[in-house]
C-alpha cells in the first residue's frame, strides 16, 4: 500500500469516525473475495459464459425455455450458497454495529451484507436478491430453495405453483423495470448522509450512480474505493485505489483500532 493511498486512507477515515450517518454504496468488487465473480471483470461470469449473460436478459428468459432451463441448472451450483461474507462485508458490518450506518445500498444479489451481520432492514437491494425466486405473472414470492428443490427432484423449467406462471429469481434482469420504491429509498438516504462510501463498483448503472452525485450536492463527504477508476471519481472528495479487504478494515476503524 503506497503511502498515497494511506494518506487516503487516514483523511477519510476522519470523516468517518465524525459522521453519525454514513451510507455505504456496495458493488460486485466487494464480493469477488467470497469468490463470486463480477460481471465483465477478467474473469467475470459474462467474460467466461457469454451465454450467461443472454440469459440476464428478460425478453430472452421469458421466451426460451432452453434458457430457463440452463439458467435453472446453473443456479443449483451459483457460488453465492456456500459463499461466506469476507473482511469487507465484515468492516461495514462494524459501522452498523457502531450505530454509525444510516444505510447500505447494493447492487448486489447474494445477501452477504446481511450474513455480515448488518439488519435487513437497513440493506436497499437494487437489483433484487437471489435467495427468492418469484412469479412472472402473479408475483408470488417464495424461497429460492423451495424451487430448487423442484429442479434437483427433475423439473427442468418449474412453473408457479398458484398460477402456472414463469418463476425467475427475484433479481432485476436486463430489460426489467427496477422498483421504484426501492430507488426512492435509495435516493432519499443518499440526500441524508454526512459520509457516502461508494465501495467496488464502476458507478456507471443509473439510476443507482446518480445516488453519489446527490449525496454531494446535500452536502456529504464521498469517498470512492475501487481498484479501478469509475464514473464518479471527480465527484468524488476521496479516491482510494486499492484492494477491498486491505483497505475497508483501515478506512472504518474506530479510534480504538486504528
Amino acid at each position: 500500500m503506497t503511502s498515497d493511498v494511506q494518506d487516503a486512507i487516514a483523511r477519510a477515515n476522519g470523516w468517518v469516525r465524525e459522521a453519525n450517518r454514513i451510507v455505504v454504496l456496495t458493488g460486485a468488487g466487494i464480493s469477488t473475495d467470497s469468490g463470486i465473480p463480477d460481471f465483465r471483470g477478467p474473469n467475470g461470469l459474462w467474460t467466461r459464459n457469454p451465454a450467461a449473460e443472454k440469459a440476464s436478459d428478460i425478453s430472452y428468459y421469458l421466451a426460451d425455455p432452453e434458457v430457463r432451463r440452463a439458467s435453472w441448472q446453473a443456479r443449483l451450483t451459483a457460488p453465492a450458497w456456500t459463499a461466506e461474507p469476507n473482511v469487507g462485508h465484515r468492516a461495514v458490518a462494524d459501522l452498523e454495529h457502531r450505530g454509525v450506518l444510516h444505510a447500505l445500498i447494493t447492487q448486489n444479489i447474494d445477501g452477504l451484507h446481511q450474513r455480515a451481520g448488518i439488519d435487513a432492514d437497513r440493506v436497499i437491494e437494487v437489483h433484487g436478491t437471489i435467495w427468492y425466486s418469484r412469479c412472472w405473472s402473479c408475483a408470488d414470492r417464495r424461497p429460492m430453495h423451495e424451487t430448487l428443490d423442484r429442479v434437483r427432484a427433475g423439473d427442468p423449467d418449474p412453473a408457479c405453483e398458484l398460477c402456472g406462471g414463469i418463476l425467475k429469481s427475484d433479481t432485476i434482469s436486463f430489460g426489467q423495470s427496477l422498483v421504484p420504491e426501492v430507488i426512492d429509498r435509495a435516493m432519499r438516504v443518499s440526500q441524508q448522509a454526512e459520509v457516502f462510501v461508494a465501495i467496488g463498483s464502476t458507478l456507471s448503472v443509473y439510476p443507482v450512480a446518480g445516488c453519489v452525485p446527490l449525496a454531494k450536492s446535500h452536502g456529504a463527504r464521498v469517498v470512492v474505493v475501487n481498484a479501478e477508476p469509475t464514473a464518479m471519481d471527480a465527484v468524488a472528495d476521496c479516491v482510494i485505489r486499492g484492494a477491498i479487504g486491505e483497505v475497508l478494515p483501515r478506512l472504518f476503524a474506530d479510534g480504538a483500532n486504528t
